[in-house]
């Protein structure tokens, strides 16, 4: 990996340091806009609504932050190096993050991912160079890990296995970052996050973040309200592989939502508040709806993944 000395605090966080191909990309990721719903949340005069647009990182998701995190404190740990392939399991979104940082850093990437995943993400995927290997469809995610963790094993010199699932910087990238931006933005006062149940990182770190700074703060967790559904990027974790990093002790409480009620809001989304999101996103505002019902006074903080040019194939858009 070419180099370049530079004398300037660098996204290693101290001193003069070696810059890295890449370091201008990385540090585009976070610092995303804060957006108010006023039409979705106006029948409620006393609680806001308030969206997080993570579409505006460089790959186009949240997850640019937890690659991020994950793929810098592999370098200074050592174990990810030029001759290795940054080899994880992804739904799609992390992996267009690997795929994007893992290019402007100079790393080969390989991702197991399910081979229904929608046709915008495995062309997005070939066009960044990942190699893919596409795994039953009815497996999941699930089963998207579990060929992971076998070609690693098979071949550990070759690759470093990423596992976003049972990573510490996935959650720790989100408590760096995610959790002091909604601080920040909301001035203190946000009484209420709520986020999506993947692999659970976001939830994780921007929880703790949050109880930190006030424990009164109250964290939603979303999950599907099945295991059959069509909320691509979110786990049913009575059903699913629970990820590592998961405590189900931190959320207050948990709430599930329906495929169809999610495709519902994603369609309002669009059309009243000219926010064209994914359908994890949508299924957080859901969510975030059901809360502000049980409120007479609060500030809700949700987080939206993505935006929907991932699932213009979708046919709910249509229907």
């Amino acid at each position: 990996m070419n180099t370049v000395t530079l004398t300037k605090t660098n996204l290693y966080g101290t001193g003069v340091r070696v810059v890295q191909p890449g370091d201008e990309l990385l540090a585009r990721v976070g610092h995303t806009p804060l957006l108010p719903l006023r039409r979705i949340g106006a029948q409620f005069s006393n609680v806001e609504i308030w969206a997080k647009a993570e579409w505006f990182n460089p790959s186009g998701s949240v997850k640019d932050r937890a690659a991020r995190e994950i793929i810098l404190s592999a370098e200074r740990s050592g174990d990810l190096t030029p001759d290795k392939v940054l080899l994880d399991a992804t739904s799609g979104n992390m992996g267009i993050a690997y795929a994007t940082l893992g290019a402007a850093r100079g790393y080969k990437v390989c991702l197991t991912l399910p081979s229904n995943a929608s046709r915008e993400r495995i062309i997005t995927l070939k066009a960044l160079g990942a190699e893919l290997i596409l795994t039953d469809p009815y497996d999941g995610t699930d089963g998207a890990q579990l060929a992971a963790r076998s070609r690693f094993a098979a071949d550990p010199d070759r690759y470093y296995y990423a596992d976003q699932y049972n990573h510490p910087s996935n959650w720790g990238a989100h408590y760096r970052t995610t959790g002091p931006e909604i601080w920040e933005q909301t001035d203190g006062c946000v009484t209420h996050f709520v986020a999506g149940l993947g692999t659970s990182g976001t939830l994780m770190g921007t929880g703790r973040r949050l109880k930190e700074v006030n424990p009164q703060i109250e964290l939603v967790a979303v999950q599907p309200s099945s295991p059959l559904h069509g909320l691509e990027g979110l786990k049913h974790m009575a059903t699913a592989i629970v990820p590592g990093i998961f405590d189900p002790a931190l959320p207050d409480r948990t709430l599930t939502v329906s495929t169809e009620e999610t495709h519902v809001l994603a369609k309002r989304l669009a059309r009243e508040e000219g926010l064209f999101v994914g359908v994890s996103a949508a299924a957080a505002v859901v969510a975030s709806l059901k809360v502000a019902a049980t409120l007479s006074h609060g500030m809700i903080v949700t987080l939206l993944p993505d935006s929907a040019l991932k699932y213009l194939s979708d046919r709910f858009w249509t229907e």
